[in-house]
């Protein structure tokens, strides 16, 4: 555990990167949002901006900097791999979990703004703020530690196998993606899984985000036992 919290330590050593920077995201989508909104007729619907997705984003490639830029050196700290694991991963779900508060946060402000004032739409999205708070907030940190995992994933798999083993892993996910389209197809099922996904709910999409991010974890802690540094 004590190797475990010193990893975290370290991964913040570099504030800017895991701190300022998604800060900094997220005021400038947020500030250009608020640009395009005004230069909405007052007579629009609401409208509804994807620049909150930003700092989400972000996080895949903060997932591949955890990886590349501190397992080296942890190793050469005599931390073990699974401290590395636990404290990195550990640190980001935190992160991931305030980040999806603040979302929440900025969403109720939203609302009672009315948009900003202007009838837009940047946190409180329609269908996911008709949740209740604490599936809101679900969704948001789901979504947002699912892409911390998919980077976290690709890095341990180039640290273990390299570009080699990283484009065969790409393609193999790209040929299992296309057989299940393909699948689907051949079974004629397409209307039962829009039906499906019409039936999806917040709270239920966000159970699957997170098993998919669960899924991801555990073949990066498989992969990274054996990762060079």
């Amino acid at each position: 555990m004590n190797q475990s919290l010193a990893v975290a330590r370290m991964q913040l050593t570099n504030k800017w990167i895991y701190l300022w920077t998604p800060l900094i995201i997220l005021v400038a989508s947020t500030l250009i949002s608020l640009a395009i909104f005004a230069m909405v007729p007052d007579d629009a619907t609401t409208v509804i901006s994807g620049s909150g997705q930003a700092v989400m984003w972000y996080f895949f490639a903060l997932g591949i900097q955890a990886m590349t830029l501190l397992f080296p050196f942890s190793q050469a700290m005599s931390a073990s791999r699974r401290s590395f694991y636990m404290g990195t991963v550990g640190l980001f779900a935190g992160v991931a979990l305030v980040l999806a508060v603040v979302y929440w946060i900025l969403g109720l402000i939203e609302q009672a703004t009315d948009g900003w004032g202007m009838g837009g739409a940047i946190f409180a999205i329609p269908w996911i703020a008709d949740g209740a708070w604490y599936t809101q907030i679900l969704f948001y940190f789901a979504v947002t530690i699912l892409l911390f995992l998919a980077g976290f994933w690709s890095s341990t798999i180039y640290k273990r196998w390299r570009t080699v083993g990283l484009t065969t892993a790409l393609v193999g996910v790209g040929a299992v993606l296309l057989g299940v389209i393909a699948l689907i197809t051949w079974q004629d099922a397409w209307p039962s899984v829009g039906a499906w996904i019409m039936e999806l709910t917040p709270l239920s999409l966000a159970g699957w985000v997170l098993a998919a991010g669960a899924l991801l974890a555990l073949t990066s802690y498989a992969t990274l036992r054996r990762a060079v540094p």
